[in-house]
């Protein structure tokens, strides 16, 4: 771990092995593995896992019972809700053919990614593999199985487009193309968005 000031609840266990940002706050019963890395000024609930290598950016927010395992990669400024949980397995079994009980060398991990100041709702699964766009919205109880574009709303199992957000989470209207690129108005910041990469 660094050397630099964060918070860590006596109920936690991190490993030394892994890196905390400065002004981070990591509270009671949290498990982190060693070599994760957390970025500065986050903000880990209750209860959550990060697994060994994941990489977390600075102001991230993770609510309550989150589970993120090997191979996610979030971006700064992420929400994620109470229980969601990341998968890091498109064919998990818990035996090889031969019944054998599986070990880390019988199985691949596959990498998810959340960009820069996307939300994920409350028990939402995120199916390992995809790539989340920057500000997509995630609806509670989501089941993620394909990428998401950039200022997305998607809900549903499996979670499907249902329109466009801004950057404060307000749902666009007069979504329209220009250019090759979207653009939507935004009634409460009065402002259009562009929903670029």
């Amino acid at each position: 771990m660094s050397e630099v000031a964060f918070y860590v609840h006596p109920e936690a266990d991190v490993s030394p092995e892994a890196h905390i940002g400065a002004g981070t706050r990591i509270w009671r019963h949290v498990h982190i593995r060693e070599h994760a890395r957390l970025g500065e000024s986050c903000n880990v609930g209750k209860g959550v896992y990060i697994d060994a290598h994941v990489t977390i950016g600075s102001r991230v927010k993770i609510q309550n019972n989150v589970s993120l395992f090997e191979g996610v990669t979030i971006e700064d400024g992420v929400f994620i809700g109470p229980h969601v949980c990341f998968t890091n397995d498109l064919q998990p079994r818990a035996i090889t053919p031969d019944g054998k009980l599986k070990s880390a060398d019988d199985w691949m991990i596959t990498p998810t990614l959340v960009h820069y100041g996307a939300s994920l709702g409350a028990g939402s699964v995120i199916v390992c593999g995809i790539t989340i766009g920057s500000f997509a919205l995630i609806g509670a109880g989501a089941v993620v199985t394909r990428d998401v574009p950039p200022h997305a709303l998607v809900f549903g199992n499996p979670a499907r487009l249902h329109g466009y957000v801004c950057r404060c989470a307000n749902r666009l209207t007069d979504v329209h193309e220009q250019d090759g690129v979207l653009i939507g108005w935004c009634d409460a910041c009065q402002l259009s968005c562009r929903m670029g990469a």
